[in-house]
């Protein structure tokens, strides 16, 4: 039985809750994912260069870099509107019902996040899901965002388990993709407007929600086919 890592954002947690506060801001709530893109655009490039700034840091330059490149005259307001919505954005509607099932079947459950420690501490606090978790880690603590290898080691050593022996979740192909790579296994979730990249090697399962995944992971624990 795998221990199970979680991604967060977009994973467990719905960011078109945003999507009114870019309307606002821009005129245009598909805005939200050019600024998410950008965010993580921002993370993976200072990862190659050397330069680490927290993600609460490059979500702010981020969402000034989407302003200007739109030439939109961001007030501070909207500005913090945006930026403290996302320590409340809802979980999506199958995460509780899928967390409380893998839960009660025993698996161990864990989160990786590229957010901060306070950040994730506060998502979880909102949603009253923290109590699902043995392990929450922020890639902070490293100085580098997933999916540098470091990260994935990182939270296997503080499971003390083998790679092998867990299962890496989330709705981003390059974070399955890079846990895989690590050693662990993978998991995607399907949601709305995300695909795998053809080019890598496909995750053990692919499902459009947490508690799909969780029926397929229980109905492999207990030696039924998976399909």
């Amino acid at each position: 039985m795998p221990t199970i890592v979680f991604d967060v954002n977009e994973t467990l947690l719905d960011m078109s809750a945003l999507d009114p506060l870019f309307a606002d801001a821009f005129g245009d709530k598909s805005v939200r994912r050019i600024w998410f893109s950008q965010l993580l655009q921002s993370a993976f490039a200072g990862g190659v260069i050397g330069a680490y700034h927290r993600f609460d840091q490059l979500a702010r330059a981020s969402l000034e870099m989407t302003a200007r490149k739109r030439g939109v005259a961001l007030d501070d307001e909207r500005k913090r509107r945006i930026l403290a919505g996302v320590a409340s954005l809802p979980i999506h509607g199958d995460v509780a019902s899928g967390l409380t099932m893998l839960r009660e079947a025993g698996f161990k459950l864990a989160i990786l996040t590229n957010s901060t420690q306070g950040m994730i501490d506060a998502q979880l606090a909102h949603n009253h899901i923290a109590e699902h978790f043995d392990l929450v880690l922020s890639t902070d603590a490293l100085a580098c965002y997933k999916p540098d290898p470091r990260t994935y080691a990182y939270v296997c050593e503080r499971l003390g388990v083998d790679p092998a022996e867990t299962m890496m979740v989330a709705a981003h192909d390059w974070d399955v993709t890079g846990a895989m790579r690590a050693g662990m296994r993978g998991a995607f979730v399907a949601r709305h407007g995300t695909a795998l990249n053809p080019l890598d090697p496909p995750p053990e399962f692919v499902e459009p929600s947490i508690r799909a995944i969780a029926e397929r992971l229980i109905a492999s624990s207990a030696g039924a086919p998976v399909t």
